[in-house]
């Protein structure tokens, strides 16, 4: 028998498990990809998954925005 192991030259998924979907952004709080993203990922090509992967952390900052809580209500009254 051959001690080599077949293995997948695949961009791994960047899920990391908190996955969480932004109500205005609908994006996932946890890995920044969207619901079609994530449901297609499996069936993406090697180049796809890359461009994806090379867009995620410009998606960060989309979630970091604070609508304003107390503060911002209080101004609006």
């Amino acid at each position: 028998m051959s001690d080599m192991v077949w293995k997948r030259n695949e961009v791994d998924s960047p899920c990391i498990r908190i996955c969480v979907v932004h109500p205005t952004e609908r994006i996932c709080t946890g890995c920044f990809r969207t619901i079609d993203e994530i449901s297609r990922w499996s069936r993406m090509q090697p180049e796809e998954r890359r461009a994806i992967m090379e867009e995620l952390p410009g998606r960060a900052p989309q979630l970091r925005k604070r609508r304003g809580g107390r503060a911002a209500r209080q101004a609006q009254d």
